[in-house]
């Protein structure tokens, strides 16, 4: 007679009591504009810590163009950087033809461009991010699921930018060697990567976020770059970076979230089988979404949610609705409340993307 298991003993029931009696001890709490200085100061602290900031080895900015194309109106540049030590940072460089509105920012030096930072999702890379047709793997992508999103970074150098397109780490050619074939081109290593960061102190979010703030460091290298108005945006897995790169790092000057930004214990302790390139130990014991958001305040900060993105969890826009008012507080103490800007679209897990370049237009240009 064959047997089945009937019961189960699980521990997310476990899990979730932890969260409820000891998560946000450092929750965002401050009334007015001083308070503010106060615990973003010690929270910046807090999170450079739990993100293993410190273990990071600073090299010098060694660089090397790999590959340059002509398109009718930018060049797409391949790039090499050195992040740390034996650690290269992949990204495509976008820059507009003469024919671009790049001259056209009143008041602004002709030679400079306003700059943008596109990181990718967690099923992407710089090759769909930068529109790589070119790349029939990336080519599929562009014209099918992401469809909405890939005409983002083109937009953008249409519109005068100067548009940086990075991998991140066990993305696109940063892929470790279990996965390095075309059948695995939109898949990542961040499951290995984690797993080998983890035994030494280091984790995944971390080494993303070190490499784009080493990529702010060669972008005020560049001349045709304007370094004081440099803007990030993402979806999904893009998203996430963007909010940790613009939360610990000032020199971003407007950002755009999409599809990733929602109550940690819904979408994350109870969605555990999200990529584990969302995961930062101890992170909830501190802070959520919302209070890692307030850091970006006064800044131009655009989130974007999809009411049916199953990743919003169990209560739905509710989810995501909580953490926006921690963040709206933030704002209201700078007296900036129109610089934080929550559009709900229909849609699910997805780039919507209405209001986006008008959005970063007005705050950039």
């Amino acid at each position: 007679m064959m047997k089945h298991i009937e019961n189960f003993y699980t521990v997310e029931k476990r899990m979730a009591d932890l969260f409820d009696r000891h998560a946000r001890q450092y929750r965002y709490d401050a009334t007015n504009l001083d308070e503010h200085v106060v615990w973003a100061t010690k929270v910046r602290a807090k999170l450079r810590g739990l993100l293993a900031l410190d273990l990071f080895e600073p090299v010098d900015l060694v660089s090397q163009v790999v590959e340059t194309v002509e398109f009718a109106n930018y060049t797409r540049q391949k790039i090499i950087l050195l992040t740390e030590p034996d650690v290269y940072m992949s990204f495509f460089k976008l820059m507009p033809n003469d024919e671009s509105d790049s001259g056209s920012h009143s008041g602004r030096d002709n030679h400079k461009c306003p700059v943008f930072i596109v990181p990718h999702g967690h099923s992407s890379s710089k090759f769909v991010t930068a529109a790589c047709t070119d790349y029939p793997p990336a080519k599929a992508k562009v014209d099918g699921e992401q469809a909405n999103f890939t005409p983002f970074a083109i937009d953008l150098v249409k519109s005068g930018f100067i548009v940086f397109c990075p991998d991140a780490r066990g993305s696109g050619d940063r892929r470790e060697k279990t996965k390095q074939t075309d059948e695995h081109f939109h898949g990542n290593t961040h499951y290995e990567i984690q797993n080998m960061a983890l035994g030494l102190g280091l984790n995944l979010p971390g080494m993303m976020t070190w490499d784009l703030m080493r990529l702010l460091d060669y972008i005020e290298t560049c001349d045709d770059c304007d370094a004081d108005r440099i803007g990030c945006g993402g979806m999904s897995g893009g998203g996430m970076q963007t909010l940790w790169l613009a939360a610990l790092d000032e020199r971003v000057k407007c950002a755009v979230i999409s599809g990733y930004y929602y109550g940690a214990k819904e979408s994350l302790l109870q969605l555990p089988q999200n990529c584990s390139c969302n995961f930062v130990p101890n992170l909830w014991r501190f802070v959520d979404m919302g209070d890692i958001g307030s850091l970006i305040a006064p800044r131009p900060l655009l989130i974007e949610s999809g009411v049916l993105d199953p990743l919003n969890g169990a209560s739905g826009i509710a989810n995501v609705l909580s953490q926006i008012e921690i963040t709206r507080q933030a704002f209201a103490n700078f007296d900036a409340s129109e610089n934080l800007v929550h559009h709900i679209h229909d849609g699910g897990h997805e780039w919507n993307g209405k209001l986006t370049m008008d959005f970063v237009e007005k705050f950039m240009t």
